[in-house]
């Protein structure tokens, strides 16, 4: 969830997140950041959608998704 704020934050929610994106976010305890394969995240969230629990549509709706 922190690498799609990040995302929305930056690009806005109308903005479809490319199947190809890796997006660097901060985690503690690492020097570097971690790239979160955001756009295959999505992809996959989406395609398994009736899986996820009210909270976690309802958190994924709340950063703008429209199929959440």
């Amino acid at each position: 969830m922190a690498a799609l704020t990040q995302w929305v934050e930056r690009e806005g929610p109308e903005r479809a997140v490319p199947r190809g994106h890796g997006e660097p976010i901060a985690v503690d305890g690492e020097a570097e950041p971690v790239i979160v394969k955001l756009g295959v995240w999505i992809s996959n969230a989406r395609a398994r959608r009736e899986k996820l629990t009210a909270d976690q549509l309802a958190a994924i709706a709340a950063l703008g998704v429209d199929w959440a």
